[in-house]
């Protein structure tokens, strides 16, 4: 049987909810995520948080007001994920909007490595910037910071990420809400959020100093608003109250037609229509086809794609990052295969981590496997890739039963000198060391992991929303799902149920169409991946989701995971 545990929905929130006209399913779901009031429902843009409460916003608003002013060059470094590009595109587009001078440029990973290093300050110093700007990265920059004081630079940063834990901040103007001593409620802002709002504070302090005009005029911010909706979603931050309005916003936008050329061309190269734009195609279709130029080539390509003028000019670039995804997608097949076969070898299950390692393997694509691993065995996994020079870099991914950066800080601690460099999170970590030292780091981690995890932490619990009602099988309810803000922190609805299989058949070679009851009602279904037939009957857990074929839209169960049932 799964191993399965339903959430609790409390009953006050549930019953305030369905006073407040929400229909019974979503009443429910909201309920079990927290939400007690439709309050906490609403996206309109005037119950955003107030930029006032960002710490150093205003600060960083008057500089750039300044700047404008006196016409000074400014130039961005960007970091190279989904987040990073889309945050570069947002301050961009909404710097030159308001008058500024603006360029950018962001690392490329396979050669400076993260963020704002001496090599990059370096770099953007050829191009005689007055004002250097981090986005989604900027907060750990210490010798960066450093190098450009040196060159006699300016940095404004402006991140999410935490800051070293016990080591001040660098000397910079930093706008972040995870830095100590800020106010703003919301710490889940994406790196592209905090540039938004960055904006938004710089707009009102142009609009006191009078900078508008009728033939300098006030730009429209919430044009920039697909842009955070995406990489808010991409970046899988928490979709607290004011995350998910600004992705509800820029959903609606896309929706509408409004999105910018580079999203409306990574939404035909993907062939999804972006009228019936989700949180999905976010998250699944866009942003791993942004995230493939940072892993193989050149995150410039995708920030070229996000602020082209015109659809003509963003569908190259689109369908260049298509093939990319491509290639990463088997570039990760193959490692993956790779990785069973080595672990074929052990026993998977007498551990409490995975440490996997093959020179061959590509740095770009090392976090994705350890991701996959992760979730198939549900131990935290940590894969390298050959980092030249004698060094390894790995890229790790964790259960949420232990906190990665906390369990390599011990390592660190147990074993100095063991990690070259090394950094995260909770949920997932970057680090580097010497060839040499892999077999004594693994047994490093395997110990700590030891420590902090029971063998209870390691078996898989599934989170569920409990069994779907036969009057909630409906193509509007299904609707309504697929149109709602869902991800991290926020969980997707995951319903669950024993089923008679009453007929499948293979469909594109490696899925399975479904017909299931369950004595109350019928439902067509697919189960992804599986290309084997299914028992008589089963146990699953499932998405209530749209089909949608030759122009005929119908309810359908995603199937997620099964077994037999006897």
């Amino acid at each position: 049987m799964l191993n399965l545990v339903t959430r609790p929905c409390p009953p006050q929130a549930f019953e305030r909810l369905r006073r407040a006209g929400l229909p019974a399913l979503l009443a429910r779901l909201y309920a079990s995520r927290g939400v007690e009031r439709q309050e906490q429902l609403k996206t309109r843009l005037d119950q955003l948080l107030p930029h006032e409460l960002l710490k150093n916003n205003a600060a960083a608003a008057a500089r750039l007001a300044d700047a404008i002013r006196r016409g000074e060059r400014l130039t961005v470094v960007a970091d190279y994920d989904a987040d990073g590009a889309t945050a570069c595109a947002v301050a961009v587009a909404g710097l030159r909007a308001m008058g500024a001078a603006v360029d950018y440029l962001v690392p490329n990973r396979f050669e400076y490595g993260y963020g704002l290093t001496p090599e990059i300050v370096q770099l953007a110093a050829e191009r005689r910037p007055d004002l250097l700007i981090t986005v989604d990265n900027g907060i750990a920059a210490h010798a960066g910071i450093e190098r450009a004081r040196a060159l006699g630079l300016e940095v404004l940063v402006t991140d999410h990420h935490l800051p070293a834990h016990g080591q001040p901040l660098p000397e910079a103007l930093i706008v972040n809400p995870n830095q100590p001593g800020c106010p703003f409620p919301s710490k889940a802002l994406a790196g592209v959020g905090v540039m938004f709002y960055v904006l938004i504070a710089l707009r009102a302090e142009l609009r006191r100093q009078g900078w508008f005009t009728p033939h300098r005029r006030e730009p429209n911010l919430a044009a920039l608003l697909d842009l955070v909706a995406l990489g808010t979603v991409a970046d899988v931050v928490p979709l607290d109250a004011n995350n998910r309005l600004l992705v509800e916003q820029g959903l609606k936008r896309m929706r509408a037609g409004l999105a910018r050329a580079g999203i409306a061309a990574l939404f035909q190269a993907a062939g999804r229509d972006m009228t019936r734009a989700s949180a999905y195609d976010l998250g699944f279709v866009l942003g791993p086809r942004l995230n493939a130029a940072g892993r193989l080539a050149d995150m410039s390509l995708g920030i070229a794609c996000l602020l082209a003028p015109d659809l003509a000019t963003a569908l190259p670039l689109a369908r260049e990052l298509d093939r990319l995804n491509r290639e990463r997608r088997d570039i990760e097949a193959d490692m993956q295969a790779q990785a069973e076969e080595m672990l074929a070898t052990v026993e998977v299950s007498e551990g409490f981590s995975l440490t996997l390692y093959d020179p061959a393997w590509h740095q770009g694509v090392v976090g994705l496997l350890a991701s996959r691993l992760k979730d198939r065995h549900h131990r935290p996994t940590i894969v390298f890739a050959d980092g030249g020079e004698g060094f390894v870099k790995g890229s790790g991914r964790s259960i949420a039963a232990l906190h990665l950066r906390d369990a390599l800080d011990q390592v660190d601690k147990r074993y100095p000198g063991l990690l070259h460099k090394f950094g995260g999170h909770a949920a997932a970590a970057g680090l580097t060391l010497r060839r040499e030292d892999l077999p004594r780091f693994a047994a490093a981690f395997e110990s700590v992991a030891r420590e902090l995890l029971t063998p209870a932490d390691l078996r898989r619990v599934i989170e569920s929303d409990g069994p779907l009602a036969p009057e909630e099988y409906r193509l509007d309810q299904a609707l309504a799902l697929t149109a709602a803000v869902w991800g991290q922190g926020f969980p997707p609805p995951l319903f669950h149920g024993e089923f008679r299989v009453d007929a499948q058949r293979l469909v594109g070679d490696r899925h399975l169409k479904l017909k299931l009851s369950d004595g109350r009602m019928a439902a067509e279904a697919m189960l992804f991946n599986h290309d084997e037939a299914l028992p008589e009957r089963i146990q699953a857990t499932y998405r209530l989701e749209v089909n949608a074929w030759n122009g005929r839209l119908a309810p359908q169960l995603t199937v997620e995971d099964w077994c037999g049932l006897a």
